[in-house]
């Protein structure tokens, strides 16, 4: 494989120090925690309502799923195009895009619940979905100068970031809708104004600061060690079988329950009288779950090992939904502890499915990988979404949450299949 564009004239590399390369990796570090802050916030708030918009302007529960199906399959899309312009042009490119993107597509939302147009507002949040997928891909930007041993714990730094937005976000809810309705606007499509704002500050952030970008770093380090290297190496990567897809299916499988829960709980609990300040605090709290343990978690996948905490995602989502399913309708309590459950057992799966994923590719083929996984993640987000509208509608959200908990086993047998396989160090497993 020939080497990238940027580094072929390139002799030496200023980063080869290890304290260097630290030192931009700390500086990154800043960088994501300020662009995840107001992700975090843009996501959140449009997450809460959105379902609820939709509800209200197709005036049917059996599609209020189709939000969240809409907005992953943007994600999808977005998640393909982010990670090839990452790989060809660097992280702070391909970010800022997915950002502005997705920016605009949240103030698309408002335009449409202003006019009542239904079908802008698919349009709309399909182009909102680019803003998710950008937000989960800037956990990669954390990973792409970590050591090995440090991978884990750089992923959940991104990601514990995104707390403060997150939770901030939904208990907006309120406040945002007032000031909607002042603004001649309907109040559910209040949250959309501050996505908006915050995934275009974010897209800014990222642009301007993100110099010297990692990847392109990491890819000029990766070329100096082969061309410099006394024994033949490969820039393919070491584990590119097994580990991958490992990696992609805990995510896969850990999102896919989570959306099917999580996008049902606000029209569940609005059926039975909960108001939009119980489901607001319900979902930051879901959210904060999402993302507040995973200083802890990081730390918990380098030294325990990825494998162990994909089987702890497993469990962790099967007993949220459990709990999920056997609250009573009128229980706060419980509804508040399963949604904390399901986001906790999402922060385990991501982030040790992330460091395998990580483990498994080199940085001449790593943001290509991401983005493709991505893809699955963003699709299995859809058909979560989809389903769980159409399964609530026809059973109960009691058998929505049982097969949300139950379908995490499946994680097992993978896991299992990718243990025996592994014959490298003792560090990833």
């Amino acid at each position: 494989m020939s080497p990238p564009e940027h580094i072929k004239s390139s002799t030496t590399s200023p980063y080869s120090d290890l304290r260097a390369r630290e030192a931009l990796q700390r500086r990154t570090l800043r960088v994501v925690v300020a662009s995840q802050v107001l992700g975090g916030a843009g996501l959140a708030a449009g997450a809460t309502v959105a379902a609820l918009l939709a509800g209200q302007m197709l005036g049917r529960q059996d599609l209020t799923g189709l939000p969240v199906a809409l907005t992953a399959s943007g994600a999808a899309l977005a998640a393909f195009l982010v990670g090839r312009l990452a790989q060809r042009h660097g992280r702070r490119l391909g970010l800022a895009m997915g950002f502005g993107v997705g920016g605009l597509g949240s103030l698309g939302v408002v335009v449409a619940a202003w006019a009542g147009s239904v079908w802008l507002l698919f349009v709309a949040l399909v182009v909102y979905g680019a803003g998710s997928a950008t937000n989960l891909q800037t956990r990669y930007a954390a990973t792409d100068l970590a050591l090995p041993t440090r991978r884990g714990t750089a992923v959940s730094v991104a990601l514990v970031s995104t707390t403060l937005g997150a939770i901030a976000g939904p208990n907006l809810v309120g406040p945002l809708g007032s000031l909607a309705t002042t603004l001649g606007l309907p109040a559910l499509s209040g949250p959309f104004l501050l996505s908006g704002t915050a995934y275009l500050s974010a897209g800014a952030i990222l642009f301007v600061l993100l110099r010297p970008d990692p990847l392109l770093v990491a890819q000029e380090l990766e070329h100096h060690h082969t061309s410099t290297s006394t024994t033949p190496t490969s820039t393919a990567a070491p584990r590119p079988g097994r580990d991958a897809v490992a990696g992609a299916t805990v995510m896969v499988l850990t999102q896919v329950a989570m959306v099917a829960i999580m996008t049902m709980t606000p029209v569940h609990m609005h059926a039975h009288h909960h108001g939009l300040g119980a489901v607001g605090l319900v979902i930051s709290i879901h959210i904060g779950s999402m993302y507040l343990p995973s200083l802890v978690t990081g730390r918990l996948v380098d030294r325990v090992g990825r494998l162990p905490m994909s089987i702890a995602a497993a469990a962790t989502l099967l007993l949220a939904g459990f709990t999920a399913a056997f609250a009573p309708t009128g229980s706060m309590p419980l509804l508040v502890l399963a949604l904390a459950l399901l986001g906790l057992g999402w922060n385990f799966g991501l982030i040790a499915g992330t460091a395998l994923v990580v483990d498994a590719t080199v940085p001449a083929n790593r943001a290509r990988t991401q983005g493709t996984i991505d893809v699955l993640v963003a699709l299995g987000g859809a058909g979560g979404g989809v389903m769980s509208g159409m399964v609530m509608a026809a059973t109960s959200y009691t058998t929505l949450s049982l097969a949300g908990g139950a379908l995490s086993l499946l994680l097992v047998p993978v896991l299992f299949w990718t243990r025996r396989s592994r014959t490298t160090s003792p560090q990833n497993l």
